[in-house]
């Protein structure tokens, strides 16, 4: 059941590196790179693309309905004014090594400016995860971003591996429903060996379905698609908003073309300095404050529905209900139950945005009274399960991706070292996502790198913003972005808000900034504050 398709776009764009299905482990890794597995595409200088691609002409039509594989759902309805959504496909090489070797298609979606006269060209979006459905989601926020339609055509596309773009396919829906009810934080040693066997079966299921894209889907090849999509939209220059995980992206991109940039936003930044550990500890940290801000909240309020007179009351209650569902799982929806790891699940996905924070204290009030059904529908929001039990492929990509980009892998003993540290970070979080570590190890693709190369020399200004109270992606990581594109380049605008990103938060100063910037080129002092 999908709560609503913000609320899903939202949460996918926050899924970073550790929030997706645990893929299957080992215990013969080292934590560094796998060294018997064939290595994802490199990141050395881009190659050069075939001209009959760089000139190749869209075909733009009316939009049908998402596919499943993109979450399904309804054909997108016209913006205000009677602005239609057009989709086309666009044709990449699977291997940019060979670039007259195997073509595949990249879905796409645009709505065309509203003065044609005053065009400046596309604004290519990219929503995060990795794994969200650019087509899908940019319906989603057109209202949102309509500001910015008086000069840009607005445009997206499923990256590769993602919807309707070769997109992976790993387990079937009924293997996925039995993955996402397994206990995912194993206390001993005959659930550890289920949640082995579980990963080991579902990378072989990602094996067996996607094999030969696997050693493509990484973020370098997705950064020369954003460069060969901005050739044949014939724009000069790119012109980029990415979000979460698209931050990541754009940085490498940057790194790639640094003299094809023109303005670009990234929001809700992940820090191009961490490795998976660091990440994920920052993860557990920034979902831990932002669970602090929550139960906060809720104690100050004389109509809050959760027991406790302190921040400290409210969530020693949630704790004890994860406890309680450990033990024992309450019925949910339909036949499905509530267990502990799905309603960490459901706590996550309302902890991306303050507007979720009635319906996470709706659902953990309702699971404590033995109804878990709402607390259950937040999981399947992020999990990508719709209504009628099919799952989008938005969770299988998002390890593709990935497992393509790091190169680190965890052992069941480097990992049970590393729990303390998480619980430490968070005592909620923290086992749910230290089992996170494993997701890539046994992965048959190795990683490409330990971290991405965003320094991008010669590279026009670049607006990063962190939000302070950003879950996801915790705030630090848009000074580390801002520094490492460069001096002059990374321009970093702060918003002291709560919620996963910061244009949609609602400050009318992050809009009225970032939209000077895109619509008139005027760069902000680095170190702007906005509240």
């Amino acid at each position: 059941m999908r709560t609503s398709p913000a609320l899903r776009a939202a949460a996918l764009a926050a899924t970073a590196t550790v929030l997706l299905p645990l893929a299957a482990c080992s215990d013969d890794g080292d934590g560094g790179t796998g060294s018997s597995t064939p290595s994802s595409a490199s990141t050395a200088a881009p190659t050069a693309t075939p001209g009959n691609l760089s000139s190749q002409k869209l075909d733009w039509k009316p939009c049908p309905a998402p596919n499943e594989a993109q979450g399904s759902g309804t054909s997108p309805s016209p913006l205000p004014g009677g602005t239609t959504w057009q989709c086309s496909f666009m044709d990449v090489p699977l291997d940019y090594a060979d670039p007259e070797g195997r073509t595949i298609e990249l879905a796409l979606i645009r709505a065309a400016s509203r003065d044609r006269g005053r065009r400046i060209g596309s604004l290519i979006f990219n929503f995060g995860g990795p794994g969200a459905s650019g087509v899908a989601t940019l319906p989603s926020f057109g209202t949102d971003y309509d500001s910015l339609r008086a000069h840009y055509d607005l445009v997206s596309f499923d990256p590769r591996g993602v919807g309707r773009s070769e997109g992976v396919e790993c387990s079937d829906d009924a293997a996925l429903d039995a993955r996402y009810e397994q206990d995912g934080t194993p206390d001993d040693a005959e659930e550890e060996k289920a949640f082995v066997e579980d990963q080991k079966s579902y990378i072989a299921d990602c094996e067996e379905n996607s094999g030969e894209e696997l050693p493509y889907v990484g973020t370098t090849n997705a950064a020369r698609d954003m460069d060969l999509l901005r050739q044949v939209l014939g724009d000069d220059k790119l012109y980029y908003f990415g979000i979460s995980y698209g931050t990541e992206l754009g940085g490498v991109y940057a790194h790639l073309y640094p003299r094809t940039v023109g303005r670009a936003v990234l929001d809700a930044v992940v820090d191009p300095t961490e490795d998976s550990l660091k990440s994920s500890l920052g993860q557990a940290e920034g979902f831990q404050l932002a669970l602090d801000n929550f139960t906060a909240d809720c104690a100050e309020r004389d109509d809050c529905r959760l027991p406790g007179a302190t921040a400290q009351e409210v969530q020693d209650g949630i704790t004890a209900l994860l406890a309680k569902l450990e033990k024992k799982p309450v019925p949910g929806l339909g036949e499905r139950e509530l267990t502990e790891t799905q309603a960490t699940t459901g706590i996550a996905s309302a902890l991306y945005s303050k507007e979720t924070w009635p319906l996470l204290e709706q659902g953990i009030d309702e699971a404590d009274g033995g109804n878990g059904g709402l607390l259950l529908a937040l999981a399947d929001s992020l999990n990508g399960r719709s209504e009628d039990g099919h799952y989008d492929n938005s969770n299988a990509a998002n390890a593709a991706v990935n497992c393509a980009d790091s190169k680190q892998r965890f052992t069941l003993e480097q990992t049970r070292k590393a729990l303390p540290a998480f619980r430490k970070a968070s005592p909620v979080f923290g086992d749910y996502l230290g089992w996170g570590l494993m997701a890539c190890t046994g992965w048959p693709v190795a990683g490409a790198w330990d971290t991405p190369d965003v320094s991008a020399p010669g590279s026009a200004p670049i607006l990063v913003i962190g939000n302070t109270g950003d879950p996801a992606t915790p705030y630090g990581g848009a000074k580390a972005m801002a520094t490492a594109l460069g001096k002059g380049v990374g321009i970093e605008l702060t918003y002291k808000g709560e919620g996963h990103g910061a244009y949609n938060g609602g400050s009318t100063c992050v809009q009225r900034t970032v939209d000077a910037y895109l619509l008139e080129g005027k760069v902000p002092k680095s170190g702007t504050v906005c509240e």
